[in-house]
């Protein structure tokens, strides 16, 4: 099969694990980064490292994302929900006594603890060599052809319904699924060094933290990023204080260059954070800058360029807290996504075994 693109980004790696690689980093755990992170279950104590997936709560934090609304399913007309076996659809059979519950689910992929796929950002970039920007993702896989958008239906009744049918057939977040996404969890502790403050933890910072905790970060690690914004979310009890969440917990400084570049140099699997988005967020330049730039550039840098899968809105206060009381920065992560194929996120229930 002939190569997808003529150039790649600068700053990529496109092609790392051959054209065709569709996992990217995560390829770096391996069989024996999975027996390294077993290696460090020393007391069989697990930890949820997922929030509750109606957590945050409606729709402030993100507008776009609707909370999970539950059905249960209808086996016939007369009995719904809670209701017995039936061989018909119209009545239950006296003769047996099964009481079942089924539910059916409307659930936002993205909307609480998350994982990001490589489908789910990419970039306008001349990969053809044209001089024509298009619309690529991770390894060159086209959008419109190999990620593509649902199609409008003027019919729709609800806003979530007015697309149907989007559609990943490269890149979508059962490639990570079907890798098992389990290995070495290696947890950096912004919040204890840096509080719950609104802060763009940069490259200097960054190696401060881990100089200080006796942190060391090695090939193939999944790296969890404690800022403390999932706990502070929780206890909102599904009324998220979005400005008291905006000013709250720390990420990474997606425009400093000397970070982005220690991400993949240090040859990390994936970065995993408790905030929305790994990276701090900041507000679109209300002045004009010569050049065209992504809003969010660690997105851009770990999912579009480097294949970095990553994972959002993860819970974990309890297991930081745990990891310092105890010495240790280091534990086996075991985070599914569903196998949901042509998908380009999931949520997650991660678990973490020290």
């Amino acid at each position: 099969m002939a190569r997808r693109w003529k150039q790649a980004p600068p700053g990529s790696h496109w092609g790392e694990f051959g054209d065709d690689d569709q996992r990217g980093r995560m390829n770096l755990v391996t069989p024996a980064k999975v027996l390294q992170g077993m290696a460090e279950v020393r007391e069989g104590r697990t930890f949820c490292l997922s929030l509750p997936l109606d957590v945050p709560g409606g729709r402030a934090l993100n507008p776009r994302r609707r909370p999970p609304e539950r059905f249960a399913v209808l086996r016939d007309g007369k009995s719904a929900g809670q209701q017995g076996f039936c061989w018909s659809y119209t009545e239950e059979d006296p003769d047996l006594t099964d009481v079942v519950n089924d539910d059916v689910v409307l659930l936002g992929l993205q909307y609480s603890t998350q994982w990001d796929s490589l489908a789910h950002v990419g970039a306008r970039f001349d990969a053809d060599g044209d001089g024509v920007p298009e619309a690529v993702f991770y390894n060159g896989y086209r959008a419109g052809t190999d990620i593509r958008p649902g199609t409008e239906d003027p019919q729709a009744t609800q806003d979530f319904a007015r697309f149907p049918g989007p559609q990943a057939d490269a890149l979508g977040i059962e490639r990570l699924a079907e890798h098992g996404a389990q290995g070495r969890g290696v947890m950096i502790d912004l919040a204890h060094h840096v509080g719950r403050v609104r802060t763009a933890v940069g490259y200097d910072q960054l190696m401060r933290i881990l100089d200080a905790d006796g942190v060391e970060v090695q090939e193939g690690d999944m790296v969890c990023l404690h800022t403390g914004f999932a706990d502070t979310l929780l206890a909102m009890n599904r009324q998220p204080d979005v400005k008291h969440l905006h000013d709250t917990g720390s990420g990474l400084d997606g425009r400093d260059s000397k970070l982005l570049n220690w991400i993949v140099d240090v040859r990390l699997a994936c970065l995993i954070a408790d905030n929305p988005a790994v990276e701090l967020v900041v507000p679109k330049l209300l002045t004009p800058t010569p050049l065209r730039q992504p809003r969010l550039p660690l997105h851009e840098h770990c999912l579009f360029k480097n294949g970095i899968h990553l994972g959002e809105l993860w819970y974990l206060t309890e297991l930081a807290r745990w990891l310092r009381t105890h010495g240790r920065h280091r534990f086996l992560l075991t985070a599914p996504p569903l196998r949901l194929p042509g998908a380009v996120g999931s949520p997650a229930t991660p678990i973490a075994t020290v």
